[in-house]
């Protein structure tokens, strides 16, 4: 698990505080105008098809 993240623009994995405060928002009523949108919780990581 030592390089599990390492492939990220911020070289380590996300940590639950750090990917917390998306889902809350989410969840929460200050999203309820919020439609259609992709938040990318990843430190700058992705993958394409």
């Amino acid at each position: 698990m030592a390089v599990f993240g390492s492939d990220t623009p911020m070289k380590r994995a996300g940590q639950p505080f750090e990917l917390a405060p998306a889902y809350i928002y989410l969840a929460s009523d200050d999203s309820r105008y919020v439609t259609g949108e992709t938040m990318h919780v990843n430190g700058g990581g992705f993958i394409t098809s």
